[in-house]
């Protein structure tokens, strides 16, 4: 059999197939169909990204339709999926997202289905021999929108701060993280200073925080909120690195080794101490927070206009050290009577100081100085309480 013959008996046979199937009814299958768009932001621009949905319709439904222009009821099952599926997507704040090193703010639309209209799409379509009909559905934007974000000049990347604490005991794993909470996805207001206590709120376990050690007194001593001073420590970092003017910043008594480079920190105890800073960009800054429980990082993102300046921050210049105190000790019922229990390491003393140097467009130089005096720290111990040696 030639190449020719083979082709034309193949050709026939298709014809004589597509022509039994429309003799015996059976046509495309018929799809209820969604398309809609949602906006991301990218780039410094807002634009569109399609989202598309479909779902099957029942076929004899479909035929039982065009033939009585009626909506069959053999065709509710599939219309009962795509609603529940439909109205069971929430909106979902606009967010920024790393995507192959490129940052992009998305949101997500609640729908609602409008199921009378769609039902009319369904047999308008069937009637006119099309193989989909369109759902129509009632859009319901987040309250924090890619719009919003846009409209508040919130357009791009500005700057991270980062921190470990990597060796913490669960109680101040699960302070960091309260504490973090508290601070992710927020605006804070061209001119606004930000103030972290007031951003934060009672440190209390009403608010989710538990006890921890935190130093009190020239030792350790156990309150709620104990770690949340690796929170003030990683948002600072976040806003030094922006350019921010500092309003109000401490040091740790001692150096802490959880928050070096050392001096690179921000210890808060309310009322006494808090850590300020003010939004000098123009534009809202936004703020997230985000954390690798495995990795047990902790990591602060800033985002508000295009940077207008330049930002380099040096390594620490240490003098004047120290010798480390005497030992000193604390109540913990884990020790039984005479012994002890090793708390915290003694530190030296010693002078730390960082030089931020920022840069403007215009060229102009500016310098500042990040200095903290750190006391000599002796090691701490848990003892029984009552115990002689806690007085």
């Amino acid at each position: 059999m030639n190449r020719l013959l083979t082709v034309s008996l193949a050709l026939a046979a298709t014809s004589l197939l597509t022509a039994s199937a429309a003799k015996a009814g059976v046509g495309q299958p018929f799809t209820l169909v969604l398309n809609t768009q949602e906006p991301r932001l990218e780039g410094g621009q807002v634009h569109k990204t399609s989202v598309n949905k479909s779902w099957p319709m029942n076929s004899k439904g479909v035929k039982i339709s065009k033939r009585a222009n009626k909506f069959s009821s053999l065709l509710t099952a599939g219309l009962d999926i795509a609603e529940r599926q439909i109205n069971a997507r929430a909106p979902r704040p606009a967010v920024f997202r790393n995507v192959g090193g490129h940052w992009i703010a998305r949101q997500q639309n609640g729908w609602i289905l409008d199921r009378t209209a769609t039902k009319a799409n369904i047999l308008k379509a069937i009637q006119a021999g099309h193989s989909s009909a369109q759902a129509v559905i009632k859009v319901l934007a987040p309250q924090r929108s890619v719009q919003l974000l846009a409209d508040r000049g919130v357009l791009a990347y500005v700057s991270s701060g980062t921190s470990s604490y990597r060796g913490s005991p669960p109680f101040r794993t699960t302070n960091i993280l309260v504490g973090a909470t508290k601070l992710d996805n927020f605006f804070v207001a061209p001119g606004h200073t930000f103030d972290f206590a007031k951003e934060v709120g009672d440190i209390s376990a009403s608010t989710g925080f538990v006890k921890g050690y935190v130093i009190s007194n020239g030792t350790l001593e156990k309150e709620d909120g104990g770690g949340i001073c690796q929170v003030s420590t990683t948002i600072f970092r976040a806003m030094y690195q922006a350019g921010l003017p500092i309003v109000e910043r401490h040091e740790h008594s001692h150096r802490v080794e959880y928050y070096d480079p050392v001096g690179f920190e921000a210890t808060v105890y309310a009322p006494a101490k808090n850590l300020r800073m003010k939004n000098d960009t123009g534009k809202y800054l936004f703020v997230q927070a985000s954390w690798d429980k495995k990795a047990q990082t902790l990591r602060f993102d800033l985002f508000g206009k295009t940077p207008d300046r330049t930002v380099s921050i040096g390594k620490p210049t240490v003098t004047a050290f120290k010798p480390a105190a005497k030992p000193s000790y604390t109540p913990d019922k884990r020790v039984s009577a005479g012994g002890r229990r090793l708390l915290d390491v003694p530190v030296q003393g010693m002078t730390s100081v960082i030089v931020r140097t920022i840069k403007s467009k215009d060229g102009k130089v500016s310098k500042d100085t990040l200095k903290s005096v750190y006391k000599p720290w002796g090691a701490v111990y848990g003892v029984k309480p009552g115990d002689k040696r806690l007085h």
